[in-house]
């Protein structure tokens, strides 16, 4: 459940057409509601006040996740282990596609608050609130409940696991809103230029879902021990509550953004011109999650079918699922910085800021990768014993993996802020396809000729991994530095003309 200049850059902004007001004091007004420092002071400093809450976040969030696999390890063993970490390959895999509305969202949302219109942010926002909430009621729920055993024989879960995975899938996807609209406006907070908030949010959150996990997994006097489903409730609840909370205070206009009153909202039913173009920006996002987490999937296949696919399938859960998330939830952040950076300042018509905060952000990325990277190479056996991890079999497979994974994350954490910057400005159609060849053809291509050639052992599918990463990376880098997104036009209206990304 997101770089070099540091000059000031003019204070001229594009503004996009919108409808008409009163236009001297409006603009004024709307254009103080937002942090101009992020289109008009020192790069760095911009990129980083976005970035470093929502890479704290991530890490708390990610080390509750830790302390879930931990409960479970020691309480229900690896098989807990493994369960959960097969249920959240799958639900992923459709939850990203949902959230992929909200990466459309952030594109509109940053080049609206560079260009200072804060009823074009408010519009989008509240059409993004409605889609996603109605799909995840009406299509997620209802769909993911009926198939979640299927999904699990997709992927070769073991008896023993699958048993386990099933009613934490189920209970995911049944209560899945919360945390769709924690995400919601987390993006669309961060892209106007407040990432404080959402870590205060998420801070919440964790909390929440940690005590409730503590609880619900183990048991407390009258509340019995619930397992590995203890782990899903304790999760939904959480950000359910949390949900309740952030659409109280959209409402009620505190924050940046908010729900849009007066005559010139859109009332509050669906806008479908603003709705065309969150998907128009974020389908490919949405396909593209698909296709990285469609890869993840048939790589759990490939690690079914190895003779220890058990043990393989905890290491994995383990090593590829929680530690290296250290790395990618904050390279995530740096994604979500550079998008809202580069989207701002593309929006207030500095596109060679744009620029330059993109590569600061890969900067920062490729440091903090190379920081825990180092953990992952001398201390993994350490590490692998935090989630009770004590079986040799299971413990050699963590250990190889996690040393391939120190390289890696030194590939993915740059591919992710170009990424960013890539979907930020709007070219959401170049990463779809980098992806498609980095995480499906080329990891699934190499598993399936030395599968076919040879004997498939865990090595060969982590190396796998790793050229796969690195591929994301060139990709990344080269499309970027192409500069195609410096001429993509976004807008909300009708009549409004588009550019093709």
């Amino acid at each position: 459940m997101t770089n070099v200049s540091e000059q000031a850059a003019p204070s001229t902004s594009a503004v996009i057409p919108g409808p008409p007001g009163p236009s001297a004091n409006t603009s004024s007004r709307e254009k103080g509601r937002y942090d101009r420092s992020i289109v008009e002071g020192p790069l760095r400093s911009a990129v980083w006040k976005i970035a470093w809450p929502t890479m704290l976040t991530n890490i708390i969030g990610g080390l509750q996740g830790i302390v879930d696999h931990a409960l479970v390890g020691h309480l229900v063993g690896f098989t807990g282990n493994a369960a959960i970490g097969v249920a959240w390959q799958i639900f992923i895999v459709v939850i990203v596609f949902i959230t992929s509305l909200f990466t459309g969202m952030s594109v509109l949302v940053a080049r609206f608050a560079g260009a200072g219109d804060e009823d074009k942010v408010n519009r989008t926002v509240y059409q993004a609130f409605l889609t996603a909430v109605g799909i995840s009621l009406l299509i997620m729920a209802p769909l993911g409940y009926v198939l979640s055993p299927s999904l699990l024989d997709l992927v070769n879960a073991a008896p023993e696991v699958k048993t386990e995975a099933l009613p934490f899938l189920r209970i995911m996807f049944l209560f899945s809103t919360g945390m769709l609209i924690f995400f919601m406006l987390s993006g669309a907070l961060r892209s106007a230029g407040d990432a404080r908030t959402p870590m205060i949010l998420g801070i919440a959150m964790t909390v929440l879902n940690l005590v409730l996990n503590v609880i619900l997994i183990r048991g407390l006097g009258p509340i019995p021990p619930f397992g590995t489903a203890g782990s899903a409730m304790g999760t939904v609840i959480a950000a359910g509550l949390v949900a309740v909370y952030s659409l109280w205070k959209l409402w009620s206009g505190a924050w940046v953004v908010s729900i849009p009153r007066g005559p010139r909202g859109d009332g509050f039913g669906p806008n479908w011109t603003i709705i065309r173009s969150l998907f128009r920006f974020g389908l490919p996002t949405g396909i593209q999650g698909i296709a990285m987490n469609i890869g993840g999937v048939f790589m759990l296949a490939f690690i079914g079918s190895l003779a220890q696919s058990a043990a393989a399938q905890a290491a994995f859960a383990i090593s590829y699922s929680q530690l290296f998330s250290l790395i990618t939830w904050t390279s995530i952040g740096l994604m979500g910085a550079a998008a809202a950076v580069a989207g701002q300042n593309l929006g207030a018509g500095h596109p060679d800021r744009a620029n330059a905060a993109v590569h600061v952000a890969a900067r920062f990325g490729f440091a903090g990768a190379a920081f825990i990277g180092i953990f992952f190479l001398f201390f993994p056996r350490q590490l692998l014993a935090i989630f009770g991890m004590d079986e040799p079999g299971v413990v050699e497979i963590g250990v190889q993996l996690l040393r391939v994974l120190s390289v890696s994350g030194l590939f993915i954490a740059v591919a992710l802020t170009y990424t960013g910057g890539l979907q930020g400005t709007g070219d959401t159609r170049s990463p779809l396809y980098i992806s498609i060849i980095s995480q499906i053809i080329v990891p699934l291509s190499i598993c399936f000729v030395i599968q076919q050639t040879s004997t498939l052992d865990p090595i060969d599918i982590w190396i796998a991994i790793l050229v796969g990463h690195a591929t994301r990376c060139a990709l990344s880098v080269i499309r970027f530095k192409q500069g195609k997104w410096r001429g993509i036009a976004v807008d909300i209206e009708p009549k409004a003309k588009e550019s093709a990304s």
